[in-house]
C-alpha cells in the first residue's frame, strides 16, 4: 500500500471515529429510542410513526421524529411540513423542521429543494451514511422520544438503526392478514438477530365499521396480530380500525387533526400511546428544557 493510500485510509478511519463521537453525544441527550418498522408496506407504518409522535408532542413530551425511509419518504406530507433545514450556531450542525412547538422532524424530503417528486437512488453504502449523518449532523433538542420511521424490510436502513442506535426499541405494525404476518415473523427475527428489543405490536386496518348498519367488517382477516404477539411472547400495543377518514387526514397533511378528533381511529390510538408510554417507563417524566443551540 502506497504512502498516499495509507493517508487516504487513516483519513477515513478518523473521520468516522468523530461521527462515532457525535452521534454518541447527541444520543445522550435522548431518553427513548423508538424505531417504527413493518415487515412489508402498505400496513400504514409511516401514519402510525407520525401518530405517535404528534400525540405524544401534544401531551407535552419532547419528540424528534426521524424519517430514514431514503427512498419514500411521506412523514413531511403526513404532516403538512414546509420549509428546509436551517443552519446552527454549532458549527457543522442544522436544526430540524419544526413542526409543532415541541415536535421537530428529519426527512431527505428537506433537502431536496423545490422538486419533491424526485428519485433518490443510493446503493447501501450511501444510505448508511446519511442515516449516521441525521444523527450526528441534527442539532436535536433534548428529547423524551425520538420516534424513527423506517421503511419496510430488514435491509440497510433499519440494520444502520440499529446498529447505530443499540438501545433502540422496536414498534411492529402489521395488518391482520397472513401475507402481512409472514413478513412480521422475519421482523422479529431481525429483530432478535441484532438484539433489538421489541416494544410490542400495532395491529393497524383491523376492521371496517359498516356505515349503514355498524357492523364490523373484517376485510383482512381478524385477530392475526393479536394471535402472533400471544405466540412469539410479545406485547400487543393495540389494534386500530380501518377508517376512510384516516385517508383523507394524511392526504391533507392533517395528522394534528386526527388526533384531536372523536374518530374511533383516535380513540383507539390513544390506548397505543398510554401503552408506549407506560412501556417505556417515562409516564410523567418530561424535559424541562430543551438543549441550547
Amino acid at each position: 500500500m502506497s504512502g498516499k493510500d495509507q493517508f487516504t485510509m487513516h483519513n477515513r478511519e478518523d473521520k468516522h471515529a468523530l461521527q462515532d463521537a457525535e452521534i454518541k453525544s447527541s444520543l445522550k441527550h435522548i431518553r427513548n429510542k423508538l424505531l417504527v418498522m413493518s415487515g412489508k408496506g402498505g400496513v400504514g407504518k409511516s401514519s402510525v410513526a407520525a401518530y405517535l409522535a404528534v400525540s405524544l408532542a401534544r401531551k407535552g413530551y419532547k419528540v424528534g421524529l426521524m424519517d430514514v425511509d431514503l427512498h419514500g419518504p411521506s412523514i413531511p406530507r403526513l404532516l403538512g411540513l414546509k420549509g428546509a433545514l436551517q443552519p446552527s450556531s454549532r458549527p457543522g450542525k442544522a436544526i430540524p423542521v419544526r413542526s409543532m412547538p415541541n415536535l421537530e422532524v428529519m426527512s431527505i424530503e428537506s433537502m431536496l429543494g423545490e422538486n419533491k417528486d424526485v428519485a433518490t437512488i443510493w446503493r447501501g453504502p450511501i444510505k448508511i451514511g446519511v442515516i449516521r449523518q441525521f444523527i450526528s449532523d441534527i442539532d436535536w433538542s433534548d428529547l423524551d422520544y425520538l420516534i424513527i420511521d423506517s421503511p419496510p424490510g430488514t435491509g440497510d436502513e433499519p440494520l444502520t438503526v440499529a446498529q447505530t442506535i443499540p438501545d433502540a426499541l422496536a414498534v411492529v405494525v402489521t395488518t391482520p392478514q397472513e401475507v402481512s404476518l409472514a413478513d412480521v415473523r422475519k421482523s422479529i427475527s431481525f429483530c432478535r438477530q441484532v438484539k433489538m428489543e421489541i416494544l410490542g405490536i400495532v395491529e393497524n386496518m383491523s376492521g371496517l365499521q359498516c356505515p349503514h348498519c355498524g357492523k364490523e367488517i373484517e376485510l383482512f382477516g381478524a385477530r392475526g396480530g393479536e394471535l402472533l404477539a400471544e405466540k412469539e411472547g410479545i406485547p400487543l400495543l393495540g389494534k386500530l380500525p380501518l377508517d376512510p377518514e384516516v385517508v383523507s387526514y394524511g392526504d391533507s397533511g392533517r395528522a394534528m387533526g386526527l388526533v384531536e378528533n372523536e374518530l374511533p381511529f383516535a380513540k383507539a390510538f390513544e390506548k397505543i400511546v398510554e401503552a408506549v408510554i407506560a412501556r417505556t417507563n417515562r409516564t410523567g417524566e418530561k424535559t424541562l428544557e430543551a438543549a441550547p443551540r
